[in-house]
């Protein structure tokens, strides 16, 4: 049976890399499983919104062949993805259009906390990272 699932990476990614890598892989796994995946950046998670982030959970893992790639790549295929701009502009310094990030713009819900309570009360399973 398909469960909404909510994931949020609001921590900073810094602090645990590994831990990390384990929600990028649940989401994944998610999605692949057939479920209805909604995942939002806020806060210091936004840094995985960028191509070097990903590039440096990829030398962490040390793995034969890539795997945070393709995982993110599974997550921006089929999940959802939201966003709050603010925190991208506060943590990245990006300005909203100007291309810096994983995803373009057009395809991320942007929001801030109205946005996480609407998906954290309509969600079935919540994994915060």
């Amino acid at each position: 049976m398909s469960k909404r699932i909510f994931f949020k990476f609001v921590s900073d990614p810094n602090n645990d890399l590994i831990k990390t890598i384990v929600g990028l892989a649940c989401a994944a796994r998610a999605v692949a499983d057939g479920h209805e995946v909604n995942v939002f950046f806020a806060a210091a998670g936004t840094r995985i919104l960028e191509a070097s982030y990903i590039e440096k959970l990829e030398r962490e893992l040390d793995s034969p062949e890539p795997m945070v790639g393709p995982m993110m790549d599974a997550i921006v295929q089929g999940a959802t993805l939201h966003c709050s701009f603010a925190s991208v502009k506060a943590v990245l310094g990006h300005a909203e259009g100007d291309g810096a990030l994983l995803v373009a713009d057009d395809h991320i819900a942007w929001s801030g906390p109205p946005g996480v309570i609407a998906l954290a009360t309509s969600s079935d399973v919540q994994l915060v990272y």
